[in-house]
């Protein structure tokens, strides 16, 4: 059997960290294994307790969660950061995503589903809730109707779709015959037409732009 999901929780109410505890601890292949009250203290935990998956909340007192991410980012921690909050607006959603966050979810989820978006972050996948994608597709694009997904080539459209799906480079490679070296320089391209920091931010604009599969 798999080495169980390692996953912290990050968030100010006691009252949610204990129910996310209770629930996600009968789940066979996630493990909690620590909790955390705010932003500050989540990034300190993350960096000693090196999870999978950081579950974490947006509106917190002190660091919130933005600023966390942004942080883990700074300090190229490899977990994966799934946001679980309350707060449905726009322009909490993408800052958010922005920042680094690999999915976004609403606290009401049905738990079954909280479960199968932290399997599928830590598969590598981008998970957004239909109204969060619903709320990036609401923004105007700031280019031309096609964006600046029109500079992309036809092999590398496929590269980032393959992206989105949390192929790795050497995944992509053998899917599409191509050598590993010429995979990292399609991701390059790709990031570099895009105005993009990493492969997160590419996998969300495939999302957006209807790239994914």
């Amino acid at each position: 059997m798999a080495d169980p999901i390692r996953v912290l929780l990050v968030d100010d109410h006691q009252v949610v960290r204990r129910g996310l505890r209770t629930f996600l601890e009968v789940q066979e292949d996630i493990e909690v294994v620590g909790e955390a009250a705010d932003g500050a203290e989540g990034v300190a935990r993350a960096e000693e307790l090196t999870p999978d998956i950081v579950l974490m909340d947006v509106k917190m007192p002190g660091m919130d969660g933005v600023e966390a991410l942004r942080r883990l980012r700074e300090l190229a921690n490899p977990a994966r950061v799934l946001i679980v909050t309350s707060f449905t607006e726009q322009r909490t959603v993408v800052p958010a995503l922005r920042a680094g966050a690999a999915g976004y979810v609403y606290k009401d989820v049905d738990p079954d589903a909280l479960a199968a978006a932290i399997r599928s972050v830590h598969a590598g996948h981008v998970l957004l809730q239909s109204e969060v994608a619903a709320a990036l597709l609401s923004q105007e694009e700031t280019n031309s109707p096609q964006g600046r997904g029109g500079s992309l080539t036809d092999r590398e459209r496929e590269v980032l779709g393959l992206i989105a799906d949390g192929r790795s480079n050497r995944e992509i490679a053998r899917a599409l015959v191509l050598s590993e070296k010429t995979v990292k320089t399609h991701v390059s391209n790709i990031l570099m037409k895009l105005d993009l920091a990493d492969r997160t931010q590419a996998a969300l604009w495939a999302v957006r732009h209807g790239v994914a599969s």
